[in-house]
């Protein structure tokens, strides 16, 4: 018998002649470069520093794309986009010290939304590691640590023969369910040293795969086929693993009401008779789905925003379906099942019978009416206005990106994401200044379709250099910035909490004329032309932009008990 750890791989005749007639001139950098294509990567985003030139003058000897930001928090964002976008592990170049501690914030949200993205930064010379102080610009007395508590895994480098497998294991690490971002550190000198490995030709890192226990996925299709009233929380863990389609399948079966979680937007079809949408800031639905004798978690730990800021109390079964063990039955206690959604539902699909109730979808429509029935009696006719003429002069399949502004909340709730993986926010980390450069990120991963991001003034104000970025590599990015004069979301917390909101208030550059700057074409438009101008903007090439003045507000919040009316 021959089993996989025993077959010796046979170098071809190009691979040995490439070892054995390396290119003059290559440095550290380029057994970086040489492994991130080996991989597969096409396109790599970052910013150069002085510890990192290695890297970056190997980019010009390679075939690698280089998309350079202006923040390093900001390219972290893009890559965290592209690899949404494409399933792949997203390279992120950066350099020591200040360079790599600004990119952390993207890093948290990649983390949190299961992004893969692949970090790798420089170091201070190899003499510099290990905790002294030597005096090295941008030195740290332990870089990796800033990074542990963020990523998935931490990999440092201190010899050339050890980058391919360190990348190779950190690309692994990545891609492996749950997706999310690593870190690599590579020594400035390791990397500017003439290389004395040869050309990197054969190297592969398959994600492990991480199948459910039968067991468990045989009792969970027991639990649900003898459920009265079963439904269905679907999370970004659906979206990240492409399940939307067995979700489907999966639901139909069972006849079970399906609701999306922020992160899960476009997982299950928003008119589906089966469809309670992602009104989760919702008492109804919160007793609907505490009403549930069997509950079906995918992809979701039930965090604070899928939780209803934490008042949701199942009182049924719950099934939790996890690929982070870190979430798994965190924070209620469940039939636990740690593995891709993909694989899990599929399992399930293999065992569960179809299951007869023709009340569900009557159950649906009549708490999708409640919902209405609330939200129309709070006069926020405005708000429902601007984020339906967002939806008609979008393209359906085009992705959006929401920074955490006012219309965003709005969005989680009332959007229509049309199609998986098409809407993003910032939701899972919660940072401001995530929508225009994801955007700038989704458009390099796909340029044959436009991409909206949509900010606040606040929000705005954290990637304005991006416009350059926007305008350099001509990306197909239209961004809508809601202009309400500050910080809008907490404008509305501070007064609701204290009567009075204290350092909102911002001064605004004119965003039209700014932008016109850059060389973008900007427009200030009003709720009633906003979807002619926004539906203009998309369908042009290239970045635009687009301003709305105008003062939002939330719906009123429900999760304290009662209708919230």
């Amino acid at each position: 018998m021959t089993h996989d750890h025993d077959l010796v791989l046979r170098p071809t005749e190009a691979q040995i002649s490439a070892a054995l007639n390396p290119p003059p001139g290559r440095n550290g950098g380029d057994l970086v470069v040489e492994t991130l294509a080996g991989l597969g990567a096409t396109t790599v985003f970052g910013l150069p520093g002085q510890h990192a030139l290695g890297v970056f003058d190997a980019l010009r000897r390679s075939d690698l794309r280089y998309v350079g930001l202006r923040v390093e928090n900001n390219a972290g964002f893009a890559a965290d986009a592209y690899g949404r976008i494409t399933g792949e592990a997203a390279p992120l170049l950066l350099s020591t010290g200040p360079g790599a501690l600004t990119s952390l914030a993207a890093l948290q949200e990649a983390a949190a939304a299961s992004a893969p993205v692949l970090a790798i930064g420089s170091q201070v010379p190899v003499a510099g590691l290990g905790g002294g102080r030597r005096g090295y610009l941008h030195e740290l007395p332990d870089q990796a640590a800033s990074f542990r508590g963020v990523v998935k895994s931490v990999h440092t480098v201190r010899t050339q023969s050890q980058i391919p497998s360190a990348i190779a294991a950190a690309w692994q690490s990545a891609l492996t369910a749950p997706h999310g971002p690593v870190w690599v550190e590579i020594p400035q000198d390791v990397l500017l040293a003439p290389a004395a490995v040869p050309v990197v030709t054969g190297v592969d890192a398959y994600p492990e795969e991480l199948p459910p226990r039968p067991e468990l996925t045989a009792v969970a299709a027991d639990l649900l086929a003898r459920a009265e009233r079963p439904a269905i929380i679907a999370g970004g863990g659906v979206v990240r693993a492409d399940a939307a389609g067995k979700l489907r399948q999966l639901a139909e079966r069972l006849n079970a009401p399906v609701v999306t979680t922020f992160g899960g937007k476009g997982a299950f079809p928003w008119t589906h008779p089966l469809s309670l949408q992602s009104w989760l800031e919702d008492r109804h639905t919160t007793d609907f789905l505490e009403d549930a004798d069997v509950l079906l978690v995918i992809g979701s730990g039930l965090g604070e925003l899928s939780s209803n800021y934490h008042t949701f109390r199942p009182r049924g079964r719950v099934i939790q379906i996890e690929a982070d063990a870190g979430k798994l039955e965190s924070n209620h206690p469940a039939l636990g099942i740690h593995a891709d959604a993909r694989l899990a539902v599929q399992a399930l699909l293999e065992t569960v019978g179809p299951r007869e109730d023709d009340t569900a979808p009557g159950r649906v429509r009549a708490l999708l009416e409640k919902v209405g029935e609330r939200i129309a009696s709070q006069d926020l006719a405005l708000e429902q206005d601007v984020l339906a003429s967002v939806r008609r002069a979008l393209p359906p399949r085009a992705p959006s990106f929401w920074d955490m502004t006012i219309l965003a909340y709005w969005a989680w709730s009332a959007f229509d994401a049309r199609h998986p993986n098409t809407m993003h926010s910032a939701q899972g980390a919660g940072g401001l200044g995530y929508a225009f450069p994801a955007a700038l990120g989704a458009a390099v991963a796909d340029p044959t379709r436009p991409v909206l991001a949509v900010s606040g003034d606040g929000g705005a104000l954290y990637s304005i250099a991006e416009l350059a970025t926007a305008r350099q590599y001509d990306l197909n990015v239209t961004w809508l910035i809601v202009d309400d004069g500050g910080y809008g979301i907490l404008r509305e917390y501070m007064n609701d909490a204290f009567g009075e909101a204290t350092a909102t208030e911002l001064t605004r550059p004119d965003f039209v004329a700014l932008a016109g700057s850059f060389g973008v074409p900007g427009v200030r438009t009003t709720p009633e032309t906003l979807e002619a101008d926004l539906g203009k903007a998309l369908s042009e090439p290239g970045p635009s932009v687009v301003v709305l003045p105008a003062v939002l507000r939330m719906f009123a919040p429900t999760h304290l008990g009662g209708d919230g009316s």
